[in-house]
Order: structure tokens, then C-alpha cells, then sequence
């Protein structure tokens, strides 16, 4: 297939700069059988059946953008994969002036070296400090990495801190959000509760290569960026014992779906997992483990547009992302939402 096939038309009136107040006020599209249904995040526990179990993902967004100097140099670098204590994976601006050994100040406490120049665009680098003091001057000197399409002339604001972590977010690791979740507040999730409605974590430390384009015109050519996802023996019983008693798999977001498909067996029995996942979903693939996905609206052109296209159908997400711009639907990030039923 083509990169074009999974191209449309975006007002750019529609993206989303501010998230929905209370969070759970934002509309959602329902996209299941052959319909298709204007509702809001906070009708999702009559949406949903008693038993059915939802899978979160409980990362943290981590302060991962830098700015600093390399001599005179003005470099922006934006974390997005964690190799070691003192080492992370980097998308640097300008990268092409940087060369393996220099050193990046980023503060008097924080600079780094330059030791690897790769393939797939980004550098290695490794800090002068290592571990919890890395977090730290992190937490100093970095700003919230939101994403190019949420405008921000002064870069993000105290309240992004905020409004960019999930009611989830809790294990550290994160340079994008887990954008489904924001969708959740402590009132929804009693409700939830309230309606057998059971939910586990999964951890999938998303990266800043989520937000890169698709550059080539064959879609089997792209390679994705490896993210580090765990799936506790805990949360592996809780969907084994839902299968067994014939609830759903319902999966908050991308991250989690894509995490669940990594790790599943052919039969779809889910075990432990911990490591890096790359994997691409694209329409043809066989969905093994999730049956309805609460997803944004993504690009253009997307990998993320890829997958709903590849869980739903291309005809039927093309209709329901026409409907969706149509009505006025909020995109991306700070967004509204979609409930997606898996298609046959």
C-alpha cells in the first residue's frame, strides 16, 4: 500500500491547542458495526458491559526537551529512548552540524557527548550525570515535549505540565503522552467502577518518533522507532481470566493495543512481557488480543492513521473521520476521541 491511501483533507481550525474542561467533557465518536454515533467520554461506562476490562497505559511524560550549546550553536534536543542510566536515544536540532564526540551545555550541572550519529536520524548521547541525578536536572532544565502541532510561540506552559499527563501517569520514562487517557478524570473512573468495569496497567514508554512523518511512498519501506513496553503477570491474569469469562479487551489507546499485539501469542493469550517493541500495524495485520480501542483523531498520512485503519477498515474509518471533520470534531493530542470496535 501507499502513503497516499491514508491521505485527507485537515482544516487546521480543527486541531486541538487546549484540551476539553473537565477532560471528560470531550466528545467521542462511537465507530462500531456499521454505524456511526456522536456521544461524549463521559457516556463511555453505558458504551461498555460489566466484565468488559480496559488496558491503560501508566507512563509518565518526562520533561525531555532541552535547549543548549555546542560552542556557538544553538541545539534543541528532544529525548525519545532511554539506553542506559547516562544514555538516550535524541532527535537533535540541527543534527547534521553535530559530530560524534562533541559536547552539548545544556547548564552548569547538565552537558552531554555526542557518541553516535544514526541511520534512522537520531543521535546517542550521554550525560554528565547518570540515573535519578539525570531525572532530576531533567525535571531543572527541561520543558514538556508537546508535539509541533500544538502551538506554543513561548514553548509549553506551567499548565501543559498538567493537561499533558494522564489521571494514569505514573512510572516515569514518557517524552509524548498517552493521549487516550487524557480523556479520564477521578469521577469517570468511579463510574467505571460503579458499572463492572475493570481496569490494568501496561507500561509503554512512548517516544518522540510517534510524531514522525511517514517519508516514503511504499509503506513497507518505513521503519518505526523502538519503544520500551512491560506487561506485569498481573495484568497478563487479568485479560486471560476476562477472555475466559467472555468480557472484552478494551484497549486505551495506541500504545496499549500496540503493546498487547507485541506480546500475544497466535492464539491471543497474553503472558509477561518486557523489552522494546517496533511494531507496525498496517491493514492486513491480524489483531490477536484487543477488541474496541479508544482512540484520537491522528494526521494525515500517519502510522497511527495506519492502524485504526488497519483494526476498523479503511472504508469505515474513512467515513468516520469524514463525519468527524465534518462535525467539527477536535484533533490530535488535546483532542476529542473515538471508540473503535474491532472490524471482522
Amino acid at each position: 500500500m501507499r502513503t497516499a491511501d491514508f491521505d485527507f483533507e485537515l482544516p487546521s481550525e480543527l486541531i486541538a491547542d487546549e484540551p476539553a474542561r473537565p477532560r471528560d467533557a470531550a466528545r467521542l465518536l462511537e465507530v462500531q458495526g456499521g454505524a456511526l454515533a456522536d456521544r461524549h467520554v463521559r457516556d463511555l461506562p453505558g458504551l461498555l458491559m460489566p466484565g468488559d476490562l480496559l488496558v491503560y497505559n501508566d507512563t509518565r511524560v518526562i520533561p525531555a526537551r532541552l535547549t543548549g550549546k555546542r560552542g556557538e550553536v544553538r541545539v534543541e534536543a528532544t529525548l525519545h529512548k532511554r539506553e542506559g542510566a547516562d544514555t538516550w536515544h535524541v532527535f537533535a536540532k540541527p543534527g547534521k552540524r553535530l559530530r560524534v564526540g562533541d559536547t552539548i551545555v545544556f547548564a552548569s550541572d547538565l552537558s552531554a557527548e555526542v557518541m553516535e550519529k544514526r541511520e534512522t536520524g537520531d543521535i546517542a548521547l550521554r550525560f554528565s550525570v547518570a540515573g535519578a541525578d539525570l531525572m532530576a536536572a531533567l525535571h531543572r532544565h527541561g520543558v514538556m515535549p508537546l508535539p509541533p502541532y500544538i502551538h506554543r510561540p513561548d514553548g509549553a506552559s506551567a499548565k501543559d505540565a498538567d493537561d499533558y499527563q494522564t489521571v494514569f501517569a505514573a512510572r516515569e520514562g514518557a517524552v509524548a503522552a498517552p493521549t487516550a487517557g487524557l480523556h479520564f478524570t477521578p469521577e469517570l473512573l468511579t463510574r467505571l467502577d460503579e458499572r463492572g468495569i475493570r481496569r490494568v496497567p501496561v507500561t509503554l514508554h512512548v517516544g518522540a518518533g510517534t510524531f514522525l512523518p511517514v517519508k516514503v511512498d511504499d509503506i513497507r519501506d518505513h521503519r518505526m522507532h523502538a519503544e520500551w513496553g512491560e506487561i506485569s503477570e498481573d495484568t497478563a491474569r487479568a485479560i486471560r481470566d476476562t477472555r475466559r469469562a467472555g468480557g472484552r479487551i478494551v484497549s486505551i489507546g495506541t500504545t496499549s493495543l500496540r503493546l498487547l499485539e507485541t506480546a500475544a501469542a497466535d492464539d491471543g493469550t497474553i503472558g509477561p512481557f518486557s523489552g522494546d517493541t517496533d511494531i507496525f500495524i498496517t491493514p492486513g495485520f491480524r489483531f490477536k488480543a484487543v477488541d474496541l480501542l479508544l482512540t484520537n483523531f491522528h494526521l494525515p498520512r500517519s502510522t497511527l492513521f495506519m492502524l485504526v485503519s488497519a483494526f476498523a477498515g479503511m472504508e469505515r474509518m474513512r467515513a468516520a473521520y469524514a463525519h468527524a471533520i465534518s462535525s467539527g470534531y477536535r484533533f490530535y493530542s488535546y483532542g476529542d476521541t473515538s471508540l473503535i470496535g474491532r472490524a471482522p
